[in-house]
This record gives structure tokens, sequence and C-alpha cells, in this order.
């Protein structure tokens, strides 16, 4: 497929539509340029966000005002220990109907029935709750008794969590983790940007934000990335990084069959070449470069890969051993083939 494939202009506008977001996001939030970008690639893919930070660093305001940027229904769960799946997909109750006498079942629309859905500290909930909610991120409804409730498109959640409070929570599993396309650190401002963050939020000035896109501008820019051509180069390479997390692969280098306990699925695949021709568009390019795969890796891979014993006592993280595959994984074309352990990829 060539540039001309794409929708005239379509570039030009999902490139402008991101620098526009941005602007509004920077009258609200300071600093965190990395973790914004991150959340606009997730919502041009159709994927969702797993934000995970200690508290006070703004998460639940950097997803509330891009959703006010945003033309969007937007709802925000406050997940609680004793908070049930019915609060969240919603119920069935009986009611009269006034014109026949008849008592009969009307469904009452849950949270989750809105385009922009935030989970706020999603690992304070029991697992069935959490299940309900991973279930409609995955098929994009709900099941309430016999009756299946589609929900709004776009739809797109964003959750949170608290790392460092373990009493009280419910870690997620590792495979309920898979259904986010990337698991984003927020980390500590700068000095300078934490000065800039105490000016502004013990004043009296309030930003006024506007409105840069609506559900069916949305809708269509999703479309559009799916129609970005991406050469098989990329893809291998994609494929090269993945495979390499599995230690019973016989491409897996020794550092990760030693610090590895399990590797990524074919979702990362999935989500790194989704996530990098969404990447691409927004910094004004109709192809996709090994450059934007490696750009996206950690989000990616950080949460679909487990670390074994040997590494947490070495203190050895998830990101570190995606850094290092980025670093021995060649990304020029023609070099994945010619190197002798990731040749075999081809040969299989």
């Amino acid at each position: 497929m060539s540039e001309s494939a794409l929708p005239e202009g379509s570039i030009e506008r999902l490139s402008e539509a991101y620098q526009n977001i941005k602007e509004q996001m920077e009258l609200v939030i300071v600093g965190q340029q990395e973790v914004v970008e991150q959340l606009v690639i997730a919502l041009f893919s159709r994927g969702h966000v797993l934000l995970e930070g200690v508290p006070g660093l703004a998460k639940t305001l950097m997803i509330s005002t891009l959703a006010r940027c945003l033309s969007l229904g937007f709802s925000r769960i406050q997940f609680t220990p004793d908070l049930m799946p019915a609060d969240i997909t919603g119920t069935e109750v009986l009611q009269e109907n006034r014109e026949t006498g008849k008592r009969e079942f009307r469904f009452l629309h849950g949270p989750l029935f809105h385009n922009m859905v935030l989970a706020d500290e999603i690992n304070r909930t029991p697992p069935k709750t959490q299940a309900a909610l991973l279930e409609a991120m995955q098929e994009r409804h709900v099941s309430v008794g016999q009756t299946q409730h589609v929900l709004a498109d776009p739809f797109f959640v964003m959750a949170t969590q608290n790392p460092i409070e373990q009493e009280g929570t419910y870690p997620l599993p590792e495979a309920q983790q898979d259904r986010f396309m990337f698991k984003v650190f927020v980390d500590y401002p700068t000095f300078a940007e934490e000065k800039a963050i105490a000016k502004a939020t013990t004043g009296i000035q309030e930003s006024m934000l506007k409105q840069v896109l609506d559900a069916d501008e949305i809708i269509e820019l999703q479309r559009v990335v799916k129609q970005v051509p991406i050469s098989d180069h990329v893809i291998e390479y994609a494929l090269a990084l993945v495979r390499q997390t599995r230690i019973r692969g016989d491409i897996a280098p020794d550092f990760v069959k030693e610090w590895l306990s399990w590797g990524a699925g074919p979702r990362a695949v999935q989500y790194l070449i989704l996530g990098a021709k969404t990447r691409a568009l927004l910094y004004g390019r109709a192809h996709v470069s090994t450059e934007d795969i490696a750009a996206l890796a950690r989000p990616v891979l950080r949460h679909r890969i487990v670390t074994n014993f040997t590494a947490e006592s070495e203190g050895i993280t998830t990101d570190d051993v995606i850094d290092r595959l980025l670093q021995e994984t060649p990304s020029k074309e023609g070099e994945l083939s010619r190197d002798p352990r990731l040749k075999k990829i081809f040969a299989a």
C-alpha cells in the first residue's frame, strides 16, 4: 500500500489533532509529554492504558483533562473493596409500565456506558469486579441476564493503580494486564516542573480548554491508522523483539533465559504494530520505521514479561530486560536475517 492509499489529508489531520491535544493538555498538565503521547497513541489505536504511579502525580487529572479536550462522554469510577460488577456495568430493575400497568424489567446503564472511562485505583477492587471491567474492555459489550448491551464507540479505558500500597489491594494478574495496550509509568516531575505545578495549583487562575475532536472524527482517524502501510522488515523487527522474550524458544538470548520466567504473547506484536502506525501518523509520516517500534517497546512489553527470582535479587526490572533486547536486536533492514541466532525466525 502506498502513501496515496491513505485518505487525502488524513496524515495532516491526525498530526494537527495531536498538536492541538498537546497544547490543550499543557494548559493544565506540567511536563509528562511522553505519557500524554502514549495516551493519545492508545486512543487512536483502539487500545486501553494502565497508568502506574505513586499518589499525587496527576494521573487522574491527566485523564480527565484529556476527556475535556475531546467531545466525548466521560465517567470516573472510584474502585473500592465493596464495589460489585453491577455497580459498573449496570443492572436490571423491575418497574411498572404506566401505560399497561404491567411490571417489566428495565436496564439501567452503569458508568461503563461512556466513551472514556477512568478506572481509578483498579487494584483496590476484588477480582470479580476487575474481571467485569476487563471483559467489557475486550468484548466492548456487557452481558446482563440473557441480553448483551453494546458499549459506546469509541470506548477507551484508562485505569490507574498505586504501586506502593499493598494492604487491601488485589493486584491484576498478568493475563488480565495483557488486555491493556500500554502500561505507563508516571514518574516524579523535575525541579522546574514541580515549581511550575506549585505556582499553577496554588493560584486562582483557571484554564479554559477547547474541544479538539468529537467521537465521529476519532472513529474515522482510528480507521486511518489501520490503513497505514508497514514493511515486512518492520513487522519482522517487532516479531524478533517479542519472540526473544519467550524463554523456551531457541532464539531467546541467555540473559532472557536467566532473568525471565515468562515471555510476551502475540497481542504484544499486534499492539507494537498498531502503536507504531499511530506514532508515525502523529509525527506526520505515512510510513512506519523500526524507531517507532523501539519507542513503544517499554509500555507494550513491560506488563507482558515476568521477571524471576534471579532478576529480582539482582535488581533487574522488566524495563532493563527490554532495553537490553533493544540494544542487541539489529534494526537495519537485512541485518535480522543475517544474525546467526535470529535467522531462525525466517526459517520457521
